[in-house]
């Protein structure tokens, strides 16, 4: 059980600004279909060394459905908490395109496995102030429950995810604590280094 969960945690927070996609056409018109389309678009990403130039298009066509439900800005922001403020707007943007890019290449890639064959199931959706949390229970066949909460916030009419939590243990706060540990002992250029290499290594 434990390791399903660290898998489920770190497929999700291993990790842009881009146009949001028509993905309102998607009929994502709740918060918990916000969170379904996301899933059900990154489990159509296929991975391997040797994909068709056809494959390839699909998956970017996925992933770039899949990340426009994410807000990036914000989970960036979050992310570097006291730490975003002492950096230009040229870094924030560094920032922010290397985050999106880790989910694209490293976090959805890995979680289309993970969710490939698991049954989802969703609970009641509750508000939390201006917060959406849609929870969702993964069920597999020996490991058993893993519970995910999909935290969400509206703009212009379309729901973002701006928070992942399981079993209390919050992707942004995670993120975060990883961030610190490396900026308390270095500057933000080896940060950038360490995400960059991440990237380097899941692009191949």
């Amino acid at each position: 059980m434990r390791n399903l969960k660290l898998i489920a945690f770190n497929i999700l927070v291993v990790f842009l600004l881009i146009p949001v996609l028509s993905w309102a056409d998607l009929e994502k018109t709740s918060p918990e279909s916000a969170v379904k389309v996301l899933l059900n678009e990154i489990k159509q990403i296929v991975e391997g060394d040797e994909i068709s130039e056809d494959q390839k298009a699909s998956n970017k066509k996925h992933s770039d459905i899949a990340v426009s439900i994410l807000k990036i800005p914000e989970i960036s922001q979050k992310a570097l908490g006291k730490y975003w403020a002492k950096h230009s707007a040229k870094q924030q943007d560094q920032f922010k395109n290397l985050l999106r890019d880790l989910f694209v290449y490293v976090a959805f890639p890995s979680s289309a496995k993970f969710f490939a064959n698991l049954d989802l199931v969703y609970g009641t959706s509750k508000r939390k102030k201006d917060m959406i949390v849609v929870p969702l229970t993964v069920i597999h066949d020996k490991e058993g429950e893993v519970d995910i909460d999909f935290w969400l916030k509206q703009s212009s009419n379309n729901w973002f995810v701006v928070d992942v939590i399981l079993d209390g243990i919050s992707m942004r706060n995670n993120l975060r604590s990883q961030f610190y540990k490396i900026l308390k002992k270095n500057d933000f250029n080896e940060l950038v280094r360490r995400m960059e290499k991440k990237l380097k290594g899941a692009q191949g």
